[in-house]
């Protein structure tokens, strides 16, 4: 139960870290490059299933891609660029910080909820993949709305 309780902590305050880091972001001009590197650093954080302990089943990995696709559409649906300057800029929205914390909210509960019956391990491995099912299709997103704003400039 503690470390369920010390993964919802940690997972708070990545949350905070995430909304400074979009707001601070928005102050900037998008690249491809930016949208395209986070996947790819968090891609890193496969090497866990080289670890016996979070091993999942395929039927877990199906759930967790399933959950995290459908996650996906919200912030999807909250992502926007606009022409400013001549650049491109992420636009604002004030949804995601809502969409950030119930996000949040529903996987702490998830993973209370899940934590009686789930092996600790198998059940961080099921909220990697969830999480990066839902970031994949979101910068993939947000990759195709850069390129046809480019396109127009």
């Amino acid at each position: 139960m503690y470390l369920v309780i010390a993964s919802s902590i940690v997972a708070i305050m990545m949350a905070i870290f995430v909304t400074f880091l979009r707001a601070k972001s928005a102050q900037k001009p998008a690249s491809v490059k930016k949208i395209i590197l986070p996947p790819v650093f968090m891609s890193t954080g496969a090497l866990m299933f080289v670890h016996p302990m979070f091993r999942v089943t395929p039927l877990e990995v199906l759930e967790a891609v399933v959950v995290g696709m459908l996650f996906s559409i919200l912030l999807i649906k909250t992502s926007s660029f606009e022409i400013r300057e001549n650049d491109i800029y992420m636009k604002r929205s004030k949804a995601f910080i809502y969409i950030l914390v119930g996000l949040l909210v529903i996987r702490i509960v998830l993973k209370s909820v899940l934590s009686t019956s789930i092996d600790f391990g198998e059940l961080s491995g099921m909220f990697w993949i969830l999480a990066f099912a839902m970031i994949v299709p979101w910068r993939i997103a947000m990759y195709v709305k850069y390129k046809r704003l480019a396109s127009s400039l």
